[in-house]
């Protein structure tokens, strides 16, 4: 049995066909184009590229499955639960899903697209009994930093809000850190390249759960003609330093529970050895931290299995 799923994050077009634990599963994405520079996209321009990417992404990702109908057709709907949550360029995903379920005379399931990341993780860190208890998932990525309560409910599972930046996300500090040392956006990969290997940085971690303060400070460093890696290295330690700081709050609050980690951000080598070595926490592989369907894929299965 097949399970598709379509996700049009700001920065990625994905597909995923999901048919069952024991099967490799298939995720095609498409990284949408960022003039040198620019530190991000336009809605708009977003939602363009999504249009035009998805004939050939779709395409792609069914070839190996041609005249299979799928059980049913997910998307991503918005960036998080949350009330009000909303991104224009999940209309693109959103609709082409509905009208496949349509075709098809199939569901349609609408989830999150932080739901999809933290589902991808569990899949990815094979811990996919997680999602049937209680838990603390960090989603950090050029658009979140936020720590969420995770627990079970007909929605598969509420993601509620411990902490979230007051300011940037994890993800824009190093994009700017990055295009800034002159990367091209996004600079997550490339920045991380920066770094010698085995070194320990110092990073910064201001008062509350701000990051803004880090940027100036790596601005000092760019012009105080810091070396390359040093500057990386602070921009990156900086983020673990704030994720540390909120993780080891949140477990005076809710002690002993196991920490989930998602997001583009948490595919970072630095921050996932020190995260994993403090914490005990899971990861998603690099893949499956970034954006992606797979997640979206994989909880339109549940959602089946939930409805029988």
């Amino acid at each position: 049995m097949l399970f598709a799923g379509i996700d049009t994050s700001n920065y990625t077009t994905s597909v995923a066909i999901f048919n069952g634990l024991d099967k490799p599963p298939v995720s095609v994405g498409c990284v949408l184009e960022v003039n040198g520079g620019a530190l991000g996209l336009r809605q708009s321009d977003a939602l363009f590229s999504h249009v035009k990417n998805l004939p050939g992404v779709v395409n792609e990702a069914f070839s190996d499955f041609r005249g299979i109908i799928p059980q049913c057709v997910s998307a991503s709907t918005k960036p998080t639960q949350a009330a009000g949550s909303y991104m224009p360029c999940f209309l693109a995903g959103e609709g082409l899903a509905r009208s496949m379920a349509s075709a098809y005379g199939v569901p349609f399931y609408g989830f999150s697209h932080q739901q999809g990341h933290i589902t991808a993780a569990a899949y990815s860190a094979g811990c996919m009994d997680i999602l049937e208890k209680e838990f603390l998932a960090w989603h950090v990525s050029g658009g979140t930093t936020e720590l969420t309560l995770v627990r079970p409910s007909k929605d598969v599972f509420d993601a509620t809000p411990v902490l979230e930046t007051e300011d940037l996300a994890g993800g824009q500090l190093i994009d700017r850190a990055g295009v800034a040392l002159g990367l091209k956006f996004p600079c997550g990969i490339e920045l991380e390249k920066m770094l010698v290997p085995g070194k320990e940085y110092k990073g910064f971690a201001p008062k509350g759960f701000s990051i803004s303060g880090i940027q100036n400070k790596v601005e000092a460093l760019i012009k105080s003609g810091a070396p390359n890696d040093e500057i990386a290295g602070f921009a990156i330690a900086s983020v673990l330093e704030v994720v540390r700081r909120a993780t080891k709050n949140a477990l005076k609050t809710h002690p002993g529970l196991p920490i989930l980690c998602s997001g583009g951000v948490m595919s970072n080598r630095y921050i996932r050895t020190h995260l994993e070595a403090e914490f005990g926490a899971k990861f998603a592989e690099p893949q499956f931290s970034r954006d992606n369907a797979m997640g979206i894929a994989i909880l339109g299965w549940i959602r089946t299995e939930m409805g029988k």
